[in-house]
């Protein structure tokens, strides 16, 4: 059987489990297997680019409602400068006081993001970042995961359904499954982006 929707998913990991008593505890695990992905998939297929249109003296803007973490910060100024990221610890030491000038550096704090020397000029803000993709449900029956790795969501499903039994030894099995799986997506997405040439640690720690 396919796993291409909602309800394969869950017919599937009713399969797998080979048990008829969880119905009811199913779509659980699939959310727990959802926040996992999220935490530890980076691949173009849930990227997305937001723009901003900066305020000279504003320093904070809104995050996208999705955004999970930022793959690249950009103003969009001519030439284009392309701001680094600083921890909020690092960006008080740098700048101790208020400024304004062309921004520099960046943080995330809360659902914000924060640019540093605040802009000084009218331009616009570029954030590529990896999305939070919607949650699958009854009425949302399809997402990204669901087309391209349905492999994901069901090993993800029955880590989460193997705890809830307190089958330690399924949980391995499923785990080393799913880790085998998500890394080697991880690694494909390294290959395609960075062929021809070499790839720093720093890229490979922070994607």
């Amino acid at each position: 059987m396919a796993i291409n929707s909602y309800f394969t998913l869950q017919t599937a990991v009713e399969n797998w489990l080979d048990r008829e008593d969880l119905t009811g505890r199913i779509t659980e695990f699939i959310s727990l297997a959802e926040a996992r992905i999220a935490r530890r998939l980076r691949v173009r297929g849930i990227e997305e680019r937001s723009t901003t249109p900066l305020v000279p003296g504003q320093e904070y803007y809104s995050l996208p409602t999705d955004f999970l973490t930022a793959r690249s910060v950009k103003i969009n100024s001519s030439p284009v400068r392309v701001l680094q990221y600083k921890t909020p610890a690092q960006l008080s030491e740098i700048y101790p006081n208020s400024t304004s000038g062309e921004s520099k550096h960046y943080t995330i704090i809360g659902e914000e993001i924060q640019l540093k020397p605040a802009p000084s000029s009218t331009n616009t803000l570029e954030v590529a970042y990896f999305t939070r993709l919607p949650a699958l449900s009854d009425t949302n029956t399809t997402n990204w995961l669901t087309s391209n790795a349905p492999d994901l969501l069901l090993y993800g499903s029955l880590i989460e359904a193997e705890a809830y039994l307190i089958d330690d030894q399924r949980i391995a099995i499923w785990k080393g499954a799913f880790d085998e799986s998500i890394n080697e997506w991880n690694k494909q997405e390294d290959i395609a982006r960075f062929s021809g040439h070499a790839l720093s640690s720093a890229v490979r720690s922070n994607p």
